[in-house]
């Protein structure tokens, strides 16, 4: 039935007139067909081979449709009809490099109407101009070919137009004429722009930058003027020679959505001149040089030749992680585990007594103690008991030690959270000294264990940066998990937040809330900040801004909240890298005592830096609240560049020495604005390692 149906509608299809007449007949065509298509597309039966024969023939016709309609909305310069084309589509789909039979691509059209907007679009997708045209004689030769056939067919069918008498032929004839008279108009205005055009002039602010031991960056403007057509591709160009001459390599870069290269493979220590030049439909114009005119690929390590800070730690750690285990297979806190009658004697004694005592072990009311809970979330959802409770987990209820001490401990036990059953055997050989802060400890590693065994999952997340307290004395550690996968968890499920927030009874008063009231009103705050600290800076080179808050048991670190795991900070420019000459300047200006703003050379990379840097710290100081003069006595950080991970970098000002960090009780006049907090500063170096 099926494919009867698919018949039919291919015989009248057939029935149709041959080809649009006009160019606002082909969208019609597109636009009805492509409706008719979706509905026999989806009701063919997959198991049918001729019916995926046939399903692959209709998906062919459906492009070729989107291929016709691309053309037609270039011709007609609608911009947001070949937008929406292009992000419906991919290029492959739109057969955005295949010629029409005028041997036309959609990039050549817009480039010689100089359509500069869809030209644009176009590139930024992919687009080619057309392999025909190797020369400009062949591109003009081609261009008056099409505009002589159009003129040619015009007078045909004008000539049949008059001579025949009016019937049905004679209107088709006439749109046949409409359309060719338009197509006419179209390639004469082709041909008229490619004649008017020139080469464009050469780029604006063409920087060269080191961005590596090997490796030298250069970025760039599009031209001032274009001379009436579309730039479609540049050519970066290097030699050791302030002439060019040998040229070493050169680079061509059709992919214009960055205006920017990197010459990789270089010697460094070696001085090397780069030269940018544009290219549209006429050719090549003329090259400009770079500024600083070269550059010589270096880091600033090669000052004092030394090794990266965090080189070989992480295995080191894992190395001495891994001795601590060895010292500990035969400890006495492993023989439970080789006792495993007993073991499983008492795991089925005790799911036989859970049978009689219905309900999870999370608690549905807090007591007067320390507490662990868990919030996974996904998207506005959160994982809840079958209580409609947040998983919470009793801690201590006698809980009376220095919670600062634990909570820190916490958060490093939770960059362990696969080794918590080790982590407790080896703290049960301590028992016998009877000491509150173990004691403390080892039932923390026992509440962590029971969260997981009843969420049935080991990684709990990201601890939040404080507990919750309340008057009551109940004091919660927060963990929280953004779920991205469809997840099984047991003993909880999915509701929507705004929902639990409504339809929990509180049965505490809003002056003296409980903790876990304050929690649920708190939690959009909570999972803000959880999904802020994952997130990472764009590459580049960064001033951060150091400050520090002390009190009576920790230290405390200034940071924005839109990144809490960042410093307060600022963007220099995009290459992170430092070269050795930019570094050698920054350590002479630490020498000095007294620094005199004494701008270097013109045209040098040190130059360049330094007006960068003008500008960030005045933006820094803005930022932070500290008027400008106030900041005369700061300084950069001169002892090395902190590197995190080689694509982002930091350069630190640092406050006066006895204001880096600001003593309890003392006064601070300059406090930032509304967007900042200050972190545990064992906190934030968790953070910052994630």
């Amino acid at each position: 039935k099926m494919t009867q149906q698919m018949r039919d509608l291919q015989l009248a299809q057939a029935r149709k007139p041959p080809g649009p007449s006009s160019p606002n007949a082909a969208k019609r065509l597109y636009r009805n067909l492509s409706g008719k298509f979706r509905v026999n597309y989806t009701s063919f039966d997959e198991g049918s081979l001729a019916g995926r024969g046939e399903k692959e023939k209709l998906r062919k016709s459906y492009l070729f449709q989107s291929n016709a309609a691309l053309f037609e909305a270039v011709e007609l310069q609608d911009l947001d009809r070949v937008q929406e084309l292009l992000k419906q589509y991919s290029p492959e789909e739109l057969d955005l490099n295949t010629p029409n039979s005028e041997g036309l691509l959609p990039l050549d059209i817009a480039i010689m109407t100089n359509n500069a907007p869809i030209a644009r679009a176009l590139l930024q997708a992919g687009a080619k101009e057309s392999p025909h045209f190797v020369s400009l004689e062949s591109r003009s030769l081609h261009l008056s070919t099409l505009v002589r056939e159009a003129e040619q067919r015009v007078n045909e069918l004008t000539a049949q137009v008059v001579n025949e008498a009016p019937n049905a032929d004679c209107s088709e004839k006439e749109k046949q004429l409409k359309a060719w008279e338009w197509r006419y108009r179209l390639y004469k205005r082709m041909k008229a722009g490619f004649e008017h055009a020139r080469v464009p002039d050469a780029p604006t602010n063409v920087h060269l930058s080191v961005a590596s031991s090997s490796s030298v960056q250069v970025t760039f403007w599009e031209p001032l003027s274009v001379n009436s057509a579309v730039v479609t591709k540049y050519k970066v160009e290097w030699s050791c020679s302030p002439t060019f001459s040998p040229p070493l390599g050169e680079a061509v870069i059709d992919k214009l959505k960055n205006l920017h290269f990197t010459i990789r493979g270089l010697v460094s220590g070696t001085a090397y001149y780069v030269q940018v030049s544009a290219y549209n439909m006429k050719g090549w114009g003329p090259p400009q040089a770079s500024v600083p005119p070269f550059a010589i690929p270096s880091n600033w390590r090669e000052y004092d030749g030394r090794a990266p800070r965090r080189r070989g730690q992480a295995e080191a750690l894992d190395h001495l992680l891994g001795q601590v285990k060895t010292v500990h297979q035969h400890c006495v806190c492993h023989e439970p585990c080789k006792n495993q009658p007993q073991s499983r004697k008492h795991s089925v004694s005790k799911s036989l007594k859970h049978l009689f005592h219905p309900g999870s072990k999370f608690l549905k009311t807090l007591k007067r103690g320390l507490y662990l809970t868990a919030i996974f979330y996904k998207d506005d959802n959160i994982l809840v008991t079958h209580e409609d409770q947040i998983p919470v987990v009793e801690i201590d209820d006698t809980y009376s030690c220095l919670l600062m001490q634990d909570f820190l401990w916490f958060t490093k036990v939770s960059c362990m959270w696969d080794e918590i059953l080790w982590l407790r055997q080896c703290v049960t050989v301590s028992q016998s000294s009877c000491s509150c802060i173990l004691q403390t400890r080892f039932k923390m590693l026992l509440a962590i264990s029971q969260m997981q065994g009843l969420l049935g999952i080991q990684d709990l997340g990201q601890v939040f940066f404080e507990p919750v307290k309340d008057k009551q004395g109940n004091i919660l550690i927060v963990t929280l998990k953004e779920v991205k996968t469809n997840q099984t968890f047991e003993s909880v499920r999915w509701v929507p937040i705004c929902k639990l927030q409504t339809s929990r009874k509180s049965v505490s008063s809003p002056e003296e809330p409980t903790a876990l009231d304050t929690l649920l009103i708190s939690i959009q705050d909570k999972l803000a900040y959880h999904q802020r600290s994952s997130h990472a800076l764009s590459p580049g080179l960064y001033l951060g801004y150091l400050k520090l808050c002390s009190a009576v048991d920790q230290i405390r670190v200034l940071v924005p909240e839109r990144l809490p795991n960042i410093l307060c900070h600022v963007k220099i420019r995009s290459n992170p890298n430092i070269s050795r000459e930019e570094w050698e300047w920054l350590q002479k200006m630490a020498s000095v005592e007294e620094p005199v703003p004494v701008e270097p050379e013109t045209e040098t990379s040190q130059n360049h830096l330094f007006q960068e840097l003008q500008v960030a710290i005045k933006e820094l100081m803005t930022l932070v609240n500290i008027p400008l003069p106030e900041a005369k006595d700061f300084r950069l950080y001169s002892q090395e560049v902190l590197d995190f991970g080689g694509q982002v970098s930091f350069l630190l000002l640092l406050p006066p020495s006895d204001d880096v960090c600001t003593a309890p009780g003392q006064n601070n006049p300059y406090t930032p604005r509304s967007g900042f907090l200050t972190l545990p500063l064992q906190i934030f170096e968790l953070g910052e390692e994630r």
